[in-house]
Order: C-alpha cells, then sequence, then structure tokens
C-alpha cells in the first residue's frame, strides 16, 4: 500500500523552534494557518479528504474557542496539542473538520481495543439501560464477575477495585504498611521504588515516584520510601543490607517496580533483576508489588507484564487498558497479604457496575480478539520498522526498546520527542512522549498490519523532514 506524503506547508526546511511554550504556540498558529488553506489544497494520502472552506471556517472558529475556554475555565494541568476530535474508530481519530489522524497514542496505552469498539459500545448502552452506579453496601453482579476473570487469568487470589491507576497504587501502598503491622508491628515501614518510575500523582503514589520533577513542589512527602536504580541488582542489594543493618525499627515491608517504565524511558524490566528481587522478598518477607498501570491487559504481548519475568507478585496493580478508556483501576493480591478489612479501604465508584460491565467487555474481546496474540504480532513488526529507521537516521535515533505495543525510541540529545510528535501530528500521525528524548508508541491492541506500516512510512517523513531542518 503506497502513501504520498503530505505537503509541506509551513515546515520546508526551517529550522524547528526550541522551547516548549513557545513551539506549542507557533504549531497553533500554524495549525490554524494550514485549517484556513484546506479550502485550496488537495490532500494527496490515501484515506484523506479533500476540505471545503465552509467546513475548514466552521473547524477554526471551534478550535479556537474550545481553545480559549480552556484557558478560562480549566486548569492548565497538561499542555495541549492543538487538536480537537469528532470521533473516533479504531485506530482513527477524525478532527471536526474531517482530517484523519493515525492513533498511536491510545490515551496514553489506554484505548485498548481501541476507539467505539462495537461490544464495548453494547455492553455500556445495556449496563446503562438497567443501572450504572450501585453502593459498595451491596452486592454488584458485573464486579464479582470482573474478579473472577482477573484473578482466574492471572496469579493473584483477591481484587480490589477503584478508579485509576493511582488509586490502585495508593491501595498496594496501604496494603503493604498493613501487612507490616500485622506481622511485624512494624512501626518504621519502608518501600523501596525505583527512580524513573511513575506510580501517580496523589501523596502515597508520589512518594513512590522517583521523579524529582513530580516531587519538588509538593514536599515533604509521605516519610517511608527508598529509591534504587531500576534493573539495578547491586543499587537494589546494597539498599536491602543498610536497611536490614540499621539500628532503628525500620523494616522493608515492600518493593514496588514497573514490570515496564513507562513514562521512565519506556525501560523493560529485566529478567534476572527481577528474580533477584522476588527471592530477597522471600527471604525478608517482604511484598514484591508489581505496577501494572501501563503494561497491563494485553500490551505487551503477554496479558500481565511479570509474565516476561519469570515471576509472580504477591500485590499487582492494573488500570490503563482494563476497560478500553472507561475510568477503572483494580489492586490484586495474593490469599497471604489478603489484610483489608471493613473500613480499611474503599472508593465510592470503584467496581461501579458501569466500568465493571465496561472491563468485562474488554476483557472478553481480548480472548475473542486473540489482541494479546496480535499485539506480540503487530509489536514485532513495529519493532523491525523501527529499526530499519534507525539504520537509516542514525543521528536522530539512538535506541528502540520495548514490549508488544508499547515501544519507545530513544532520539539522541540533539531531537527532542516535542519536535518528533510536532512533525508527526502534520504527517496526521499521533505520537508521545516518555521523557524528553524518548519517543513512545501506543497504539490499540487492534492495530492492523496496515496501520503499523503506515505509521512506519509517516514516521520515516518525520524523521527525513527532522534531517532537512537540521
Amino acid at each position: 500500500m503506497a502513501f504520498s506524503s503530505s505537503p509541506q506547508v509551513f515546515y520546508g526546511k526551517a529550522k524547528l523552534k526550541k522551547g516548549l511554550k513557545e513551539r506549542k504556540e507557533i504549531l497553533f498558529r500554524n495549525r490554524l494557518f494550514i485549517c484556513r488553506q484546506r479550502g485550496k489544497i488537495s490532500m494527496c494520502r490515501k484515506d484523506m479528504v479533500t476540505f471545503s472552506g465552509d467546513a475548514t471556517s466552521k473547524e477554526n472558529t471551534d478550535l479556537e474557542k474550545v481553545s480559549c475556554d480552556f484557558d478560562k475555565y480549566v486548569m492548565k494541568t497538561y499542555n495541549r496539542q492543538p487538536l480537537c476530535f469528532s470521533h473516533g474508530d479504531g485506530a482513527w481519530l477524525w478532527e471536526q473538520d474531517g482530517r484523519k489522524l493515525l492513533d498511536f497514542v491510545g490515551g496514553i496505552a489506554t484505548c485498548s481495543v481501541g476507539h467505539c469498539h462495537p461490544k464495548l459500545i453494547d455492553a455500556v448502552h445495556q449496563q446503562m439501560n438497567r443501572f450504572h452506579h450501585l453502593s459498595n453496601l451491596y452486592y454488584i453482579p458485573q464486579q464479582v464477575q470482573l474478579a473472577k476473570w482477573l484473578v482466574e487469568h492471572s496469579c493473584a487470589d483477591k481484587a480490589f477495585f477503584c478508579n485509576s491507576g493511582t488509586e490502585a497504587n495508593e491501595a498496594a501502598i496501604k496494603l503493604a504498611r498493613k501487612y507490616g503491622k500485622v506481622r511485624w508491628n512494624c512501626k518504621k515501614p519502608i518501600i523501596i521504588s525505583a527512580n524513573k518510575s511513575f506510580h501517580g500523582r496523589t501523596c502515597g503514589s508520589l512518594s513512590a515516584t522517583a521523579q524529582p520533577k513530580y516531587q519538588s513542589s509538593f514536599l515533604p512527602l509521605l516519610p517511608g520510601f527508598l529509591y534504587i536504580d531500576y534493573n539495578d541488582t547491586p543499587s537494589f542489594l546494597k539498599m536491602v543490607d543498610n536497611i536490614i543493618q540499621s539500628s532503628d525499627d525500620s523494616r522493608i515491608v515492600g518493593v514496588m517496580l514497573e514490570a515496564a517504565q513507562g513514562e521512565g524511558g519506556v525501560m523493560p524490566g529485566d529478567e534476572k533483576f527481577f528474580q533477584t528481587v522476588r527471592q530477597v522478598c522471600n527471604q525478608i518477607g517482604a511484598l514484591m508489588i508489581l505496577d501494572e498501570v501501563q503494561v497491563g491487559m494485553g500490551r505487551t504481548g503477554k496479558l500481565w507484564g511479570y509474565e516476561h519475568l519469570g515471576i509472580e507478585p504477591d500485590i499487582f496493580t492494573t488500570a490503563k487498558g482494563l476497560a478500553g478508556g472507561i475510568p477503572i483501576g483494580a489492586m490484586l493480591c495474593k490469599s497471604h497479604c489478603d489484610l483489608f478489612e471493613p473500613g480499611d479501604h474503599a472508593a465510592t465508584f470503584g467496581g461501579n457496575p458501569l466500568s465493571c460491565a465496561a472491563a468485562l467487555a474488554v476483557c472478553h474481546i481480548i480472548e475473542e480478539e486473540y489482541l494479546i496474540e496480535n499485539a506480540k504480532l503487530r509489536g514485532m513488526e513495529l519493532q523491525k520498522g523501527l529499526e530499519k529507521l534507525k539504520q537509516s537516521f542514525p543521528q536522530i535515533i539512538s535506541q528502540v526498546r520495548g514490549w508488544g505495543l508499547l515501544v519507545g525510541l530513544q532520539l539522541e540529545k540533539e531531537y527532542t520527542a516535542s519536535q518528533v510528535i510536532d512533525v508527526a501530528l502534520e504527517e496526521n500521525l499521533l505520537v508521545l512522549s516518555a521523557g524528553p528524548n524518548v519517543v513512545r508508541l501506543a497504539p490499540p491492541l487492534i492495530v492492523t498490519q496496515e496501520q503499523v506500516q503506515l505509521a512506519l512510512h509517516l514516521l520515516n517523513n518525520v524523521f527525513k523532514r527532522l534531517t532537512w531542518s537540521n
């Protein structure tokens, strides 16, 4: 399938602007400029549409109004791209003017079964027609059905439901602390986590997130967290030894790690390192906690990230892809640390019928449509193609890494992820970052071979243009 390059409307061979704020402002103005020109420009890529002046004018107005309203009414917690979508289908998104973009962001590894999957729509619609929320004061059949599926498809014995990944990690932290209290009457519980990790932005999960850029404005953090280097066995063993030999009442109650670091640069876990952590946790009685919020539910070509590592955690968390974009989170544990009692922990919306019905539909879609196998095969094709791009553009790409459909492109220091994101947008491809110099690709698990090849073609265009501009 051949696709021609999109027209060079304003980038050409000009230097890409540096500085996030300046670049975004320029991109926004240029984006509107393109919209105004679309009445005159015929898009030459297959499956793209030709735009009329009337539709373009309305789109300009909508985008400008939405942007102004966001500035006026919404707290600025994101640096948003100048995009406003009307609808989606599978791995595609459409802007209000009809522009079609290939989505390799997937709601940040969340839209696991793509946009508007008919079975997910049907499940949500049917549940809304019955009831969408009940208190956890009552038995909720959809909740126990989801718990049963997750337990039967993992190493866990019990499940707790909440609304997000950070909440799931908060639950894991609380459970580890209670475990230390029940087992040892521990007064100074320690949880070890990794540098460059990301476990969430609430106070407990932020304390486990060893990245100063997220923590510095919210000090002091929750005490009892110490950090090691990810995949670094000597760093871990030294930390454990120092804590054991300390004279105070500190005790390691848990080791909390991502099976693969996402925000930290798409860094897959090292099997030997994780097996060492598992052995040490067994020896000292600590809980091994895995954050599977981004990698779980089939994204890596296996249902759970820990399956790549030859270990089983005592606790693991999941969220993003669990309900394909409907808010839900879950913390799962083995029976020996199933210690929560009524009043210990809860969530008003956790495990509500609507989110659980959506998650059950996603679970069944993943099974029925063999999406784990698809993630594995498409991921292999994607990484193979990216390795070829690395050979073609060694001055830009230094490394390709990842599992399945969570892939990172490490860029040379002269290039930033923001540059790639901005140029990719003009090539009608959505990608995101995982740090200043890492481009992250996380398409829906339903992505096709043709769409992977199209993404590679568009990225080839992106890197050509970056080469011209430097």
